[in-house]
């Protein structure tokens, strides 16, 4: 369907949308009418009074709302003077699609690209063109997957879908405002009458009578009929609209190929959803690992260390490129599923230009670098920006350590009975059966913010922006134990002359347990707990260890974070924990390891039995 059917059929659709208005305020009109001539005075004057209050959304979203402009994405315009190579790149593409080329670039912090248009007179005229390029995104594409992606995004310039997208938005907006508007007034009609029989009902029970079960079944109900009326066009108008959209993808994705090859457009398709999940892992377990701790990588490198995990996991994203993902698919999507996206390209006829893998896309930016650094600033809020910067080993040392001292505090407090006011003396009985934060994990590997697959929780999810800053608003913590250096120390000590008092299993009575392990007695009950003992007492000597300074976590861009412990204690400190588990327990073992000595060798890093989170 070329531009003028397309835009025929928007119009008409937005036109549905007014004409629905009118419709329904023609019969309310007529109702007002029919009130006037054959009802009496007093019912007519409710009639007009309803009316008018039905009306008055109505009229709102036909004349009364404004689209919304579109959301201004944060990042940094570069003009040509500054990206050359870019923006010829760029203008090559666009007269090759035989569409004009985009007025302003910018450069964001997102796994993203994509076109805009400040589209004049509901789309029939255009207005300014911005192209919108996440670095992550030309991090890990090659130059060919690049110059695909862009000639997808030139490919909706030339279908003229960015302009028409403007009519298809404000019928949008208007629908899903106008059911709002009607839901709100119901929502309220309920509230106001909840609160009335509410009221009613205490003043019945202060008199001593019974009181009515509030009901608010019949209340609201014009605005919900309305609000449906509303909804069926809305359902209508979306599935309508968006089949055009995943029509103009499948035709942007055929321009792709036509320009920049069919292999590399099969093969920058197959590669976004890689790169996303990537930075995602990237993400949650490097940029902000150590927010909490009040810190974040040099300038930069927040958005520029995502190229060090991709060099580093090479073989894992592999492995994740044979895979596509699979998608429910949906009336209301604006994309066709990726797999569907590949399949189509793949079954066009081979044109003879393999893809080309070896020339990264950030050779097209003149300062890497220096544009990392400038779309962090745009990126990060200034709570973010004002952490303090650390190289990467530095980092995943002081934020690791950070986390193990918590962890291994949140434990000692628990097992010694301090986490909720209990009895702190070897022999107390547990008197809450309250759960840490980030206790140990069944396993016998610390669980603190760390998930099946290794990895730590702390900044979970965040992204450039929001979800990062809202950690860093909150991150004026010290980056050593909070309560003292001695403090650790002194769990540890009073933890393991517990244990040679006898008092583990009552020690284990305290940690969280699952129903089965609860069920259990004897000799079950103690293989139960003990796991979980060990892993709680590892985190433990991991914390000590670390303050002595006798350990250090190594930074891998590879697999999980390992803690360097002094030579031959790798070795040594699996028999040492169990032994300090066992059912004659013997902490002997374990407080030679920790005994302190002068100028300790180090080995090569070695991976500690129960590790604090990973990074």
């Amino acid at each position: 369907m070329g531009p003028t059917p397309r835009a025929a059929r928007a119009l008409v659709l937005l036109a549905g949308f007014y004409l629905l208005g009118l419709f329904l305020l023609a019969a309310l009109a007529a109702a007002d009418w029919a009130a006037a001539v054959h009802t009496p005075g007093p019912f007519a004057l409710k009639v007009f009074i309803v009316s008018a209050v039905l009306a008055l959304p109505i009229v709102r979203g036909m004349f009364m709302l404004r689209t919304p402009p579109y959301e201004d994405v944060p990042g940094v315009r570069v003009d040509e003077s500054r990206e050359p190579r870019l923006w010829q790149t760029v203008r090559d593409i666009a007269q090759q699609v035989g569409t004009r080329a985009p007025d302003e670039i910018l450069l964001t912090g997102d796994v993203n690209a994509a076109v805009s248009e400040d589209s004049r007179l509901l789309g029939l005229a255009g207005g300014t063109r911005r192209l919108r390029i996440g670095l992550p995104l030309m991090t890990g594409l090659s130059e060919s997957g690049l110059r695909a992606v862009l000639a997808h995004e030139m490919g909706h310039y030339g279908n003229a879908d960015t302009r028409l997208a403007a009519i298809s938005e404000r019928g949008r907006v208007h629908v899903l405002r106008t059911v709002a508007h009607f839901e709100e007034r119901a929502g309220a009609k309920v509230s106001k009458e909840r609160a009335r029989q509410e009221k009613k009902a205490a003043a019945a029970v202060a008199k001593g009578r019974k009181a009515k079960e509030v009901d608010t079944t019949g209340t609201g109900v014009t605005y919900r009929a309305m609000a449906r009326l509303y909804t069926a066009y809305g359902k209508f108008y979306l599935r309508a609209t968006l089949s055009g959209s995943r029509r103009a993808e499948f035709a942007a994705d055929v321009a792709a190929a036509r320009i920049a090859g069919r292999d590399a457009t099969s093969s920058a398709l197959r590669e976004i959803p890689v790169i996303d999940a990537a930075h995602d892992f990237y993400l949650n377990c490097y940029a902000t690992l150590g927010v909490d701790a009040g810190l974040l990588p040099p300038p930069g490198e927040f958005l520029g260390g995502f190229r060090h995990l991709l060099a580093a996991r090479h073989e894992e994203l592999d492995a994740l490129r044979g895979e596509l993902p699979t998608e429910p698919v949906s009336p209301y999507d604006s994309h066709p599923p990726i797999a569907e996206r590949v399949a189509r390209i793949e079954a066009l006829p081979d044109d003879g230009r393999a893809s080309d893998p070896v020339r990264p896309s950030l050779s097209l930016l003149a300062d890497a670098d220096r544009s990392f650094a400038a779309v962090e600033e745009t990126v990060l809020t200034p709570a973010a920006l004002g952490l303090r910067r650390l190289d990467w080993p530095e980092l995943v040392h002081a934020a690791m350590s950070v986390q193990t001292e918590r962890s291994a505090q949140r434990f000692g407090a628990l097992a010694l009975g301090t986490a909720a006011g209990e009895d702190t003396s070897p022999h107390g009985t547990h008197g809450g059966g309250g759960t840490p934060g980030h206790g140990a994990d069944a396993d016998g590997t610390p669980g603190h913010g760390a998930d099946a697959h290794g990895t730590p929780g702390h900044g979970a999810g965040a992204r450039p922006g929001a979800d990062a800053d809202a950690d860093a608003d909150r991150t004026s913590r010290p980056e050593a134990d909070p309560e003292g250096d001695g403090a650790g120390a002194a769990t540890l000590g009073a933890l393991l002359d517990a244990i040679d008092a006898g008092a583990l299993w009552r020690i284990a009575e305290r940690l969280p347990r699952s129903a089965e392990a609860a069920a259990a007695h004897g000799r079950a009950a103690r293989e139960f707990a003990r796991p979980q003992l060990r892993a709680g007492l590892s985190q433990l000597v991991s914390a000590e260890y670390l303050r002595q300074g006798r350990a250090r976590w190594q930074l891998s861009w590879a697999e999980s974070a390992a803690l360097e412990l002094p030579y031959g204690h790798a070795d040594e400190l699996p028999a040492a924990l169990e032994a300090a588990v066992a059912d004659r327990p013997d902490t002997g073992p374990l407080r030679a390891l920790l005994e302190p000595v002068a100028a300790p060798e180090t080995s090569a890093p070695a991976q500690a039995p129960a590790p604090g989170p990973t990074a």
